[in-house]
Protein backbone atom coordinates (compact mmCIF):
# COMPACT_ATOMS: atom_id res chain seq x y z
CA UNK A 1 0.00 0.00 0.00
CA UNK A 2 2.78 2.39 0.93
CA UNK A 3 4.49 1.70 -2.41
CA UNK A 4 1.31 2.62 -4.29
CA UNK A 5 0.99 5.85 -2.33
CA UNK A 6 4.64 6.65 -3.02
CA UNK A 7 4.18 5.99 -6.75
CA UNK A 8 1.07 8.16 -6.82
CA UNK A 9 2.89 11.01 -5.09
CA UNK A 10 5.85 10.72 -7.49
CA UNK A 11 3.49 10.76 -10.50
CA UNK A 12 1.67 13.82 -9.18
CA UNK A 13 4.93 15.64 -8.52
CA UNK A 14 6.14 14.83 -12.04
CA UNK A 15 2.83 16.06 -13.50
CA UNK A 16 2.96 19.32 -11.57
CA UNK A 17 6.60 19.78 -12.57
CA UNK A 18 5.78 19.25 -16.27
CA UNK A 19 2.86 21.70 -16.08
CA UNK A 20 5.04 24.25 -14.30
CA UNK A 21 7.72 23.98 -16.97
CA UNK A 22 5.14 24.41 -19.73
CA UNK A 23 3.65 27.41 -17.93
CA UNK A 24 7.12 28.96 -17.62
CA UNK A 25 7.82 28.44 -21.34
CA UNK A 26 4.52 30.10 -22.29
CA UNK A 27 5.45 33.35 -20.52
CA UNK A 28 1.75 33.96 -19.85
CA UNK A 29 2.43 34.73 -16.18
CA UNK A 30 4.23 37.90 -17.30
CA UNK A 31 1.21 39.48 -18.98
CA UNK A 32 -0.46 40.79 -15.79
CA UNK A 33 2.83 42.59 -15.06
CA UNK A 34 3.09 43.82 -18.65
CA UNK A 35 -0.46 45.09 -18.26
CA UNK A 36 0.59 47.33 -15.37
CA UNK A 37 3.46 48.86 -17.35
CA UNK A 38 1.35 49.30 -20.50
CA UNK A 39 -1.50 50.87 -18.52
CA UNK A 40 0.80 53.49 -16.99
CA UNK A 41 2.40 54.21 -20.38
CA UNK A 42 -0.94 54.81 -22.17
CA UNK A 43 -2.97 57.45 -20.38
CA UNK A 44 -5.95 57.07 -22.72
CA UNK A 45 -6.57 53.66 -21.14
CA UNK A 46 -7.14 55.37 -17.79
CA UNK A 47 -10.47 56.82 -18.93
CA UNK A 48 -12.67 53.77 -18.21
CA UNK A 49 -11.19 53.40 -14.71
CA UNK A 50 -11.55 57.08 -13.88
CA UNK A 51 -15.19 57.09 -15.02
CA UNK A 52 -16.05 54.41 -12.42
CA UNK A 53 -13.79 55.61 -9.61
CA UNK A 54 -16.41 57.17 -7.31
CA UNK A 55 -18.89 54.25 -7.23
CA UNK A 56 -16.13 51.67 -6.81
CA UNK A 57 -14.56 53.60 -3.92
CA UNK A 58 -17.99 53.84 -2.27
CA UNK A 59 -18.52 50.10 -2.71
CA UNK A 60 -15.04 49.36 -1.36
CA UNK A 61 -15.60 51.38 1.82
CA UNK A 62 -18.94 49.66 2.40
CA UNK A 63 -17.61 46.12 1.89
CA UNK A 64 -14.48 46.61 4.01
CA UNK A 65 -16.53 48.13 6.84
CA UNK A 66 -19.04 45.27 6.72
CA UNK A 67 -16.33 42.57 6.69
CA UNK A 68 -14.45 44.02 9.66
CA UNK A 69 -17.65 44.31 11.67
CA UNK A 70 -18.97 40.81 10.98
CA UNK A 71 -16.02 38.64 9.82
CA UNK A 72 -12.87 39.85 11.52
CA UNK A 73 -13.42 38.63 15.11
CA UNK A 74 -14.64 35.09 14.25
CA UNK A 75 -11.69 34.59 11.90
CA UNK A 76 -9.26 35.98 14.45
CA UNK A 77 -10.53 33.43 16.96
CA UNK A 78 -10.01 30.55 14.53
CA UNK A 79 -6.62 31.75 13.33
CA UNK A 80 -5.39 32.14 16.90
CA UNK A 81 -5.52 28.36 17.13
CA UNK A 82 -3.28 27.92 14.09
CA UNK A 83 -1.13 31.05 14.07
CA UNK A 84 -0.77 31.96 17.73
CA UNK A 85 0.57 35.47 18.40
CA UNK A 86 0.42 36.58 14.76
CA UNK A 87 -3.29 35.73 14.49
CA UNK A 88 -4.26 39.42 14.69
CA UNK A 89 -2.12 40.35 11.70
CA UNK A 90 -3.19 37.24 9.78
CA UNK A 91 -6.85 38.02 10.46
CA UNK A 92 -6.49 41.58 9.22
CA UNK A 93 -4.78 40.44 6.01
CA UNK A 94 -7.33 37.66 5.47
CA UNK A 95 -10.27 40.01 6.00
CA UNK A 96 -8.79 42.55 3.60
CA UNK A 97 -8.18 39.83 1.00
CA UNK A 98 -11.75 38.57 1.34
CA UNK A 99 -13.01 42.14 1.03
CA UNK A 100 -10.93 42.64 -2.12
CA UNK A 101 -12.39 39.47 -3.66
CA UNK A 102 -15.98 40.50 -2.90
CA UNK A 103 -15.35 44.04 -4.17
CA UNK A 104 -13.86 42.68 -7.39
CA UNK A 105 -16.71 40.22 -7.98
CA UNK A 106 -19.43 42.81 -7.35
CA UNK A 107 -17.67 45.57 -9.29
CA UNK A 108 -16.92 43.43 -12.33
CA UNK A 109 -20.55 42.40 -12.64
CA UNK A 110 -22.44 45.53 -11.60
CA UNK A 111 -20.17 48.59 -11.87
CA UNK A 112 -17.22 48.16 -14.21
CA UNK A 113 -18.29 45.52 -16.76
CA UNK A 114 -18.51 48.03 -19.62
CA UNK A 115 -15.37 49.81 -18.44
CA UNK A 116 -13.36 46.56 -18.52
CA UNK A 117 -14.74 45.79 -21.97
CA UNK A 118 -13.67 49.25 -23.19
CA UNK A 119 -10.24 48.71 -21.63
CA UNK A 120 -9.77 45.36 -23.40
CA UNK A 121 -10.95 46.68 -26.77
CA UNK A 122 -9.06 49.95 -26.35
CA UNK A 123 -5.84 48.06 -25.69
CA UNK A 124 -6.33 46.03 -28.87
CA UNK A 125 -7.00 49.22 -30.85
CA UNK A 126 -3.81 50.76 -29.44
CA UNK A 127 -2.00 47.69 -30.81
CA UNK A 128 -3.33 48.37 -34.32
CA UNK A 129 -6.01 45.68 -34.16
CA UNK A 130 -8.93 47.92 -35.10
CA UNK A 131 -10.27 45.52 -37.73
CA UNK A 132 -10.27 42.69 -35.21
CA UNK A 133 -12.18 44.77 -32.64
CA UNK A 134 -14.70 45.83 -35.29
CA UNK A 135 -15.98 42.23 -35.24
CA UNK A 136 -17.57 42.98 -31.87
CA UNK A 137 -18.43 46.67 -31.88
CA UNK A 138 -18.63 49.81 -33.98
CA UNK A 139 -15.46 51.79 -34.55
CA UNK A 140 -15.67 55.55 -35.02
CA UNK A 141 -13.29 58.43 -35.57
CA UNK A 142 -11.39 59.55 -32.48
CA UNK A 143 -8.15 60.96 -31.11
CA UNK A 144 -7.24 57.96 -28.97
CA UNK A 145 -8.10 54.25 -28.74
CA UNK A 146 -10.91 54.69 -26.18
CA UNK A 147 -12.63 57.53 -28.08
CA UNK A 148 -12.72 55.32 -31.19
CA UNK A 149 -14.88 52.72 -29.48
CA UNK A 150 -18.51 52.79 -30.56
CA UNK A 151 -21.62 50.77 -29.79
CA UNK A 152 -21.05 47.28 -28.40
CA UNK A 153 -22.55 44.41 -30.38
CA UNK A 154 -22.27 41.77 -27.65
CA UNK A 155 -21.14 41.64 -24.04
CA UNK A 156 -18.84 38.68 -23.37
CA UNK A 157 -18.05 38.99 -19.70
CA UNK A 158 -19.67 36.48 -17.38
CA UNK A 159 -22.45 37.78 -15.17
CA UNK A 160 -22.43 37.54 -11.42
CA UNK A 161 -23.20 34.09 -10.00
CA UNK A 162 -23.50 33.25 -6.30
CA UNK A 163 -21.46 30.11 -7.04
CA UNK A 164 -18.39 32.27 -7.62
CA UNK A 165 -18.39 33.56 -4.04
CA UNK A 166 -19.46 30.18 -2.62
CA UNK A 167 -16.60 28.47 -4.46
CA UNK A 168 -14.15 31.07 -3.19
CA UNK A 169 -15.16 30.52 0.45
CA UNK A 170 -15.07 26.74 -0.04
CA UNK A 171 -11.42 27.01 -1.06
CA UNK A 172 -10.61 29.59 1.62
CA UNK A 173 -9.81 27.08 4.43
CA UNK A 174 -6.81 25.97 2.37
CA UNK A 175 -5.12 29.17 3.58
CA UNK A 176 -5.01 27.68 7.08
CA UNK A 177 -2.35 25.26 5.80
CA UNK A 178 0.96 27.19 5.84
CA UNK A 179 2.53 27.90 2.42
CA UNK A 180 1.25 24.79 0.59
CA UNK A 181 -2.39 25.61 1.34
CA UNK A 182 -2.05 29.15 0.03
CA UNK A 183 -0.32 27.92 -3.14
CA UNK A 184 -3.12 25.41 -3.72
CA UNK A 185 -5.72 28.13 -3.15
CA UNK A 186 -4.07 30.45 -5.68
CA UNK A 187 -3.60 27.64 -8.21
CA UNK A 188 -7.25 26.53 -8.01
CA UNK A 189 -8.50 30.09 -8.32
CA UNK A 190 -6.06 30.84 -11.12
CA UNK A 191 -7.02 27.74 -13.08
CA UNK A 192 -10.69 28.69 -12.88
CA UNK A 193 -10.34 32.39 -13.66
CA UNK A 194 -7.46 32.29 -16.18
CA UNK A 195 -9.48 31.38 -19.31
CA UNK A 196 -12.22 33.90 -18.46
CA UNK A 197 -9.70 36.70 -19.09
CA UNK A 198 -9.99 35.87 -22.81
CA UNK A 199 -13.78 35.67 -23.06
CA UNK A 200 -13.77 38.81 -25.18
CA UNK A 201 -10.94 37.49 -27.35
CA UNK A 202 -12.83 34.25 -27.98
CA UNK A 203 -15.94 36.22 -28.86
CA UNK A 204 -14.10 38.42 -31.36
CA UNK A 205 -12.74 35.27 -32.98
CA UNK A 206 -16.33 33.96 -33.17
CA UNK A 207 -15.42 30.69 -31.52
CA UNK A 208 -18.08 28.28 -30.34
CA UNK A 209 -18.16 27.14 -26.68
CA UNK A 210 -16.59 23.85 -27.77
CA UNK A 211 -13.71 25.67 -29.50
CA UNK A 212 -13.13 27.88 -26.47
CA UNK A 213 -13.09 24.91 -24.11
CA UNK A 214 -10.72 22.94 -26.36
CA UNK A 215 -8.32 25.91 -26.64
CA UNK A 216 -8.37 26.56 -22.88
CA UNK A 217 -7.81 22.88 -22.13
CA UNK A 218 -4.90 22.72 -24.57
CA UNK A 219 -3.31 25.78 -22.94
CA UNK A 220 -4.20 25.00 -19.32
CA UNK A 221 -0.69 25.68 -17.91
CA UNK A 222 -0.50 29.08 -19.60
CA UNK A 223 -3.96 30.17 -18.46
CA UNK A 224 -3.37 28.87 -14.96
CA UNK A 225 -0.10 30.80 -14.63
CA UNK A 226 -1.79 33.96 -15.92
CA UNK A 227 -4.71 33.40 -13.56
CA UNK A 228 -2.53 32.83 -10.51
CA UNK A 229 -0.66 36.12 -10.97
CA UNK A 230 -3.88 37.98 -11.81
CA UNK A 231 -5.68 36.59 -8.74
CA UNK A 232 -2.70 37.38 -6.54
CA UNK A 233 -2.72 41.00 -7.72
CA UNK A 234 -6.47 41.35 -7.24
CA UNK A 235 -6.11 40.12 -3.66
CA UNK A 236 -3.95 43.14 -2.81
CA UNK A 237 -6.00 45.11 -0.25
CA UNK A 238 -7.47 48.41 -1.47
CA UNK A 239 -5.96 47.98 -4.96
CA UNK A 240 -8.06 45.13 -6.36
CA UNK A 241 -10.07 47.31 -8.76
CA UNK A 242 -6.95 48.94 -10.17
CA UNK A 243 -5.42 45.54 -10.81
CA UNK A 244 -8.66 44.31 -12.38
CA UNK A 245 -8.09 46.95 -15.08
CA UNK A 246 -4.36 46.26 -15.50
CA UNK A 247 -5.06 42.51 -15.69
CA UNK A 248 -7.56 43.25 -18.46
CA UNK A 249 -4.86 45.21 -20.29
CA UNK A 250 -2.48 42.28 -19.83
CA UNK A 251 -5.07 39.84 -21.20
CA UNK A 252 -5.54 42.06 -24.26
CA UNK A 253 -1.78 42.27 -24.83
CA UNK A 254 -1.61 38.49 -24.68
CA UNK A 255 -4.51 38.19 -27.14
CA UNK A 256 -2.77 40.62 -29.49
CA UNK A 257 0.43 38.61 -29.40
CA UNK A 258 -1.49 35.37 -29.98
CA UNK A 259 -3.19 36.83 -33.05
CA UNK A 260 0.06 38.11 -34.49
CA UNK A 261 1.83 34.81 -33.94
CA UNK A 262 -1.03 32.93 -35.60
CA UNK A 263 -1.02 35.25 -38.60
CA UNK A 264 2.76 34.91 -38.83
CA UNK A 265 2.66 31.13 -38.53
CA UNK A 266 -0.16 30.54 -41.02
CA UNK A 267 1.68 31.83 -44.14
CA UNK A 268 4.79 29.88 -43.09
CA UNK A 269 2.76 26.69 -42.84
CA UNK A 270 1.32 27.31 -46.30
CA UNK A 271 4.81 27.87 -47.75
CA UNK A 272 6.08 24.69 -46.11
CA UNK A 273 3.12 22.77 -47.54
CA UNK A 274 3.77 24.17 -51.01
CA UNK A 275 7.42 23.18 -50.85
CA UNK A 276 6.45 19.70 -49.75
CA UNK A 277 4.29 19.33 -52.84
Amino acid sequence: MSERVKEAVVEEVDRVKALSQEAARSGAYLYPLKGIAYFFAHRSLWQPLMSRLVPTITLSIGVVTFMFIFAYLPQAAILSIFNGPIAVLSSILLTLSESSTIITLLSKNFLIEDALLDTFDGTLVSRNMTDFVSEGRQIKAGNDPISKLGKIAKRPFEKFTPQAIIRYFMYLPLNFIPVIGTLLFLTMQGRRTGPTAHNRYFQLKKWSPAQREAWAREHTPAYTSFGVVAVLLELVPLASIFFAFTNTVGAALWASDLERSQHTTAPKLKDDASKAE
